[in-house]
């Protein structure tokens, strides 16, 4: 596995993969930064892509990643994270909404669970998933963050240190 840190609007950004794909992104100034295993390789060149991609949406002028993905969970995270996939750039849904839209429509709770294991955050756009009532829940990154990234896609920009 390679992985490398890159700067970003919302502070360091955590991206390991393989030939496979990207398996990994991660807030490393967010709530709960994963370390990179001593195993890893740091290395930026296999992520030139996702590094463009990711720096052109914080620029916004990208609103659909097309960064090769390989993110490993069950087959139930598997599925929540595909749906994640479909929330257009700069809308929400709730957990709710998910389950209905998987075909579980009892499982917020489980969504909620595998929406905070999302291995690729940003990428897989769990920051636009919010509470029932609106409010922005639960969140790897922090609230801050997700805040600051539903801002951007809403055309507000990126406020630092919000």
């Amino acid at each position: 596995m390679q992985y490398c840190v890159i700067n970003s609007l919302v502070g360091k950004l955590l991206l390991a993969g393989d030939t496979d794909g990207l398996k990994l992104v991660s807030f490393q100034d967010g709530t709960h930064p994963v370390p990179h295993d001593p195993s890893w390789m740091y290395d930026e060149a296999p992520f030139a892509d996702a590094i463009n991609q990711i720096e052109a949406y914080f620029a916004g002028k990208l609103r659909a990643f097309t960064i090769k993905l390989k993110p490993q969970g069950t087959a139930f995270q598997l599925r929540v994270w595909k749906q994640l996939r479909t929330i257009p750039y700069g809308q929400t849904m709730s957990y709710g909404e998910i389950a209905q839209a998987i075909g579980k429509p009892k499982a917020s709770r489980a969504v909620g669970a595998a929406n905070g294991r999302n291995p690729l955050s940003i990428v897989v756009p769990c920051h636009r998933v919010i509470g029932s009532t609106g409010k922005l829940v639960g969140f790897g990154g922090g609230l801050d963050i997700k805040q600051q990234l539903l801002s951007l896609e809403q055309g507000c920009g990126v406020a630092i240190g919000v």
